[in-house]
């Protein structure tokens, strides 16, 4: 059965995924030619929504990582709460509002470090309550 943190690591998941597409689109749409494979195009040289595309997508791959192996762990361990449940739920919408905020540019600081830290205690809430559950 798919539990919510499941469907919703799932989603996290397919989010941090697609978050190349912006990057890719926006390299496509530049005026230098990109298309010689042999050295990365400098970034900053981009626009900055595909400089801001790029960094994006490395974010959510920073932050989805830890947050998809406490998930794993807690479902391998049977340990599902409210708590989890809600925490992964709003992992994925924070990510989701962190990437539209920060491709677009409306997400300025503090907004964005907040936002990061929001999804970043997403993880932290389930580990604990995976390690209270496990020492139980």
């Amino acid at each position: 059965m798919m539990t919510t943190e499941l469907t919703y690591l799932t989603l996290s998941v397919l989010l941090t995924g697609s978050l190349w597409l912006p990057y890719v689109i926006g390299l496509a749409t530049e005026q230098a030619d990109y298309t010689d494979f042999s050295l990365p195009p400098d970034r900053s040289l981009l626009r900055p929504w595909v400089q801001r595309a790029f960094r994006a997508h490395q974010n959510a791959l920073e932050t989805t990582v830890p947050f998809a192996a406490v998930v794993l762990i807690a479902h391998v361990s049977q340990v599902s709460t409210a708590l989890t449940a809600a925490a992964t739920v709003a992992f994925f919408w924070i990510r989701l509002i962190h990437a539209v905020g920060m491709i677009s540019g409306l997400a300025v600081f503090p907004i964005r470090p907040l936002l990061f830290s929001a999804s970043y205690g997403c993880t932290v809430a389930i580990a604990v309550v995976l390690l209270l559950n496990l020492g139980a």
